[in-house]
């Protein structure tokens, strides 16, 4: 094809097209259409609260460029008294977003999340340096897009600490599924027997609760290192809150 300036400027257009396309915290028309929210605006934490609190303060989360930010820190959990969490529950739902953490550090995204405990304990999707960080060699259960200390993943895509990875839990009836970079790398059904057997081995086995199907809030895990959430969305499924 002969180059001319008419095509420089529609390749030019073009590319300008795709980039609004895929422009970070925004819903496609076909996404809108299909009840997708977007649960971090780019701009904001409106939406956000800390645990147990009714707003974000006494929390280091922070917006910036269009990314949600945790600086570094001291590298503890702080067992929820400097996470997020969602305005309103979420029962049976798909949720998706992009994150990278730092070399050597720890984040997670919780699901099915209740105040009703100390801790904020919930469905962890470990976000994680798994070549650095020393819980991740503690084994595959406690390693990235794991239900974290609970079941390993498997066949994982990981990209390396500092780039970006795209994760999704989905959520419905009692099947749950965890997906990284377009891979489904864990499948597993609440209050099933595999379950049931793997949470007796795990830290959890005395939360009476935990790996029963309900609705919970949606939490970003503040563990000290630093870590950056982009394009965090949700969309409720059949029966959802």
């Amino acid at each position: 094809m002969r180059f001319t300036v008419a095509t420089a400027l529609a390749a030019s257009i073009s590319l300008g097209a795709a980039a609004a396309a895929q422009a970070p915290n925004h819903l496609s028309p076909d996404e809108q259409k299909a009840g997708w929210t977007l649960l971090f605006n780019g701009t904001s934490l409106d939406g956000w609260r800390a645990y147990k609190r009714p707003d974000a303060s006494g929390t280091r989360w922070v917006t910036k460029d269009g990314l949600l930010c945790l600086a570094p820190g001291d590298s503890k959990d702080t067992r929820g008294a400097r996470d997020i969490v969602t305005a309103k529950p979420y029962a049976q739902f798909e949720l998706a977003w992009d994150w990278r953490v730092s070399e050597g550090g720890n984040s997670g995204l919780k699901y099915f999340v209740l105040e009703d405990r100390d801790a904020a304990i919930g469905h962890e999707y470990q976000l994680i340096d798994d070549a650095k960080h020393p819980d991740a060699k503690i084994g595959p259960h406690r390693q990235t897009a794991a239900l974290y200390d609970v079941m390993a993943a498997a066949n994982r895509p990981s990209k390396p600490a500092g780039e970006w990875n795209t994760s999704r839990v989905v959520v419905r009836g009692k099947d749950v599924e965890h997906w990284l970079n377009g891979t489904k790398v864990l499948a597993y059904t609440l209050d099933s027997p595999a379950l049931r057997e793997a949470i007796a081995k795990s830290k959890f086995k005395d939360v009476e609760r935990f790996g029963k199907p309900q609705s919970g809030l949606i939490l970003l895990q503040d563990h000290g290192d630093a870590v950056c959430y982009r394009n965090v969305k949700v969309r409720p499924l059949t029966g959802a809150s």
